[in-house]
């Protein structure tokens, strides 16, 4: 039962490791195939990172990431946990499983099909917001070419589509809490709120513990789907909306730059080693058991 995934990891994690040499060789494509080419172009040591971090887009890509990343991790945190709290507490069980769809069915759609229901919003001409706007007599507003905007877009998207998947992993968690505990709180008087207060969350704060250091590890990393497609790669909105993953993406498409992404990649993978052995670190010494490892 374990092949399976052993499998996808050494074919799709493992062995594109080797990659990782070409962010310091001045890779070039020559006839005999990708591993000649990577065995033949010249190795120039830290200069793809030097070039990396030399420009303005590298504080840009690296502030947006982390910014964005922290923003869904707290607030998608807070969401997922009050929505399995609430879905727990409703006491019409067919009801919430409906909610429960409903709120987990985002989680499916791809970015892409979401870009166009964004962009039936967002649209100049016949954008839903720039037609209320215009009932009330107000200026439309260019949407795709205004930043002050998406930074709130974007995250109450990612939040969105994300939230759902999260409350299904608490509410999980929740329904393996020890009845008893529950009813020995009623018999005592305590009421809903010091039910969760005294005994939902402490019982879910491991997971939720578990589960924000594992983030962590990928705070470096973005949903390329929701800065790329959902923006349409508008170049207005680079200030606010590059990040990490669509530099890398251009740098391969408009660039051709291999050996720079393959860089900025690896910086990626590097803080995020770092940020999850420094929380798992910081947890281990405030309660053991809640470690990872």
């Amino acid at each position: 039962m374990v092949l399976p995934g052993a499998a996808w990891f050494i074919i799709f994690a493992y062995l594109p490791m080797f990659g990782t040499i070409i962010a310091f060789k001045d890779f070039r494509i020559h006839p005999g195939g990708f591993f000649k080419s990577v065995y033949e172009s010249d190795w120039v040591g830290f200069k793809n990172f030097e070039f990396l971090f030399s420009t303005n887009d590298a504080y840009i890509i690296t502030r947006n990431t982390i910014l964005y990343n922290v923003g869904l991790i707290a607030l998608g945190l807070v969401l997922a946990v009050t929505l399995a709290i609430v879905m727990n507490e409703l006491l019409n069980k067919r009801l919430a499983k409906m909610y429960q769809t409903a709120m987990f069915m985002p989680y499916f759609l791809s970015w892409v099909i979401i870009s166009y229901f964004v962009f039936s919003f967002l649209n100049v001409e016949k954008g839903v917001f720039n037609q209320i706007l215009a009932y009330f007599g107000a200026d439309p507003v260019s949407w795709y070419n205004e930043t002050t905007y998406w930074p709130y877009f974007l995250i109450l998207l990612g939040l969105w589509k994300n939230a759902g998947y999260g409350s299904v992993v608490y509410l999980a968690a929740i329904a393996g809490i020890d009845k008893s505990l529950y009813e020995a709180a009623m018999i005592d008087g305590a009421s809903k709120w010091q039910q969760i207060k005294n005994i939902t969350l402490p019982q879910l704060k491991p997971l939720m513990i578990i589960l924000t250091v594992l983030n962590l590890g990928g705070i470096f990393r973005s949903d390329f789907g929701l800065f790329y497609q959902v923006t349409r790669d508008s170049g207005a909105l680079y200030p606010v909306t590059n990040v990490i993953d669509t530099f890398v993406y251009r740098g391969l498409t408009i660039m051709g730059d291999m050996g720079m992404s393959t860089a900025a990649g690896l910086y990626q993978s590097f803080v995020g080693l770092i940020l999850v052995l420094t929380a798992n670190w910081a947890v281990r010494k405030i309660e053991k058991d809640y470690a990872v490892f």
